[in-house]
């Protein structure tokens, strides 16, 4: 289950992070060995493999800085459940609002779809098959009567069986390739006898009333009926059906507990706001030490009830971030986060190799919403130099969000553009984008310091 780092060395891995964050080195490096770990420890001596704790990772940096990306594309690379939360949404026990524990159960949440996605996947061809079966019915058995039809060898006759398979394989093929999403079949669907079963009594839990919830609609017996819809929307009505009958839930549980226990990675953004601002506090700070003991025995390793059972936290990776300006957490809570990276605040050049060379890069976005519209859009070098210039000259003159200011300052030098297509800007239309044109639109604002549009 943690076949997808089997092959990925520490160096591959930071490769990886590489094609999509610029720059922060350390972290990259840290969160590289964290994520080989959990592949070592799987394959570790069994008498020890258990005494195998992750190195939790405490980022420090200011916001935009790549620090919930590097976690995000590290959960992506292991293909691993991930869950990010923001610390400041929790309250401590006994306190209205998501108490620490709803992590996990996301977490678990996430787990157990992508197994019933990759197991979706197995049973695709089954929906296939009922659609082939509503376009061209197959004979039963070998026997039938030749036809007029010969086949490409030897000029033989084809019997009706033969020429039924032939056409079949045909519309299998079309099917197969998306030729025939817009055809209407008419297929057979399940319903419930008793769609909106509720339950209700006091005390009751989320876990425990959806579990009475399905068991219910279980026991229900299902009803059928004919519904004629286009191949696309038999496809995703079939695969849910097919999946729902073949689809062991029991299995799809047991994985998805092991692959949330084993690969699991949380990520608690915003750590430092439920940080003390002095070692002896009161009020809000007595609130916020609340929080992090209750994060506490979460992190150091303990069992949380889902509904689809009982989940160990002792081996999922934690990481949190945090700015850590003026606040400190607990040093209970500080000791489960043995490995600290500092993530450096973005320069002038780090924008620019942000607008140019990651896969996902905002220029590279832009110009894929403009491909749509057969709009060619582009941008020559100066350009991004002089928009990173800016971008990097607001965040030092306003509020530093770091790489998030590109958002705002590409928003607004391309509204125009965005507005004009397709109306005034046609198909096959060239846009480049030039220093000189950054400087017209964006320059201004910045010499006036009229930055309003800026502050997020």
């Amino acid at each position: 289950m943690l076949d997808a780092i089997e092959h990925l060395t520490p160096a591959q891995i930071v490769m990886e992070l590489d094609k999509y964050i610029i720059g922060q080195k350390d972290a990259k490096r840290n969160v590289a060995i964290a994520l080989r770990n959990r592949w070592r420890r799987m394959n570790a001596d069994e008498s020890i493999r258990k005494e195998i704790v992750p190195n939790n990772i405490l980022m420090i940096g200011a916001t935009g800085v790549g620090k919930t990306e590097i976690a995000r594309r590290l959960a992506k690379i292991a293909d691993a459940p991930f869950t990010k939360v923001e610390a400041s949404k929790f309250t401590e026990v006994g306190y209205v609002g998501r108490d620490v524990e709803s992590m996990v159960r996301d977490l678990m949440e996430q787990s157990v779809n992508m197994v019933k996605t990759r197991k979706k996947e197995e049973v695709k061809q089954r929906a296939a098959d009922i659609i082939l079966d509503a376009l061209i019915p197959p004979i039963q058995g070998r026997q039938g009567v030749a036809v007029t039809n010969t086949s490409e060898a030897g000029g033989v006759p084809e019997n009706d069986y033969e020429l039924n398979e032939r056409t079949r394989e045909r519309f299998r093929e079309k099917i197969r390739n998306g030729e025939l999403e817009d055809r209407k079949i008419e297929i057979r669907i399940q319903q419930s006898a008793m769609p909106g079963v509720g339950v209700m009594g006091p005390g009751m839990d989320e876990a425990s009333m959806m579990n009475i919830q399905e068991m219910i609609s279980g026991m229900m017996p299902k009803k059928t009926k004919k519904r004629k819809v286009t191949i696309a929307e038999a496809r995703k009505i079939l695969l849910e059906e097919e999946a729902s009958k073949l689809i062991d839930m029991d299995e799809v549980k047991e994985e998805a507990i092991f692959k949330a226990e084993n690969s699991g990675v949380i990520f608690i953004d915003e750590i430092d706001k439920v940080a003390s601002s002095s070692k002896k506090g009161s009020g809000p700070d007595v609130s916020r030490e609340g929080v992090q003991r209750d994060l506490l025995p979460i992190v150091e390793g303990s069992s949380v009830s889902t509904k689809y059972g009982v989940i160990n936290t002792d081996h999922i990776l934690f990481i949190a971030a945090g700015a850590f300006h003026v606040a400190n957490l607990i040093p209970e809570l500080q000791g489960r986060f043995p490995i600290r990276v500092e993530l450096t605040s973005l320069t002038k050049d780090d924008f620019y190799q942000i607008l140019k060379f990651p896969k996902n890069a905002l220029t590279k976005q832009y110009e894929a919403l403009l491909a749509a519209e057969q709009v060619e859009l582009s941008f020559n070098d100066e350009a991004l130099d002089e928009i990173a210039s800016i971008a990097y000259e607001v965040n030092s003159e306003v509020e530093n969000i770091g790489a998030r200011r590109l958002h705002t300052v590409m928003s607004r030098l391309l509204n125009d553009v965005l507005f004009d297509v397709p109306d005034k800007i046609g198909a096959n239309a060239k846009i480049l984008v030039t220093r000189e044109m950054v400087q017209e639109r964006l320059s201004n604002m910045v010499k006036n310091r009229d930055l309003s549009e800026y502050i997020l």
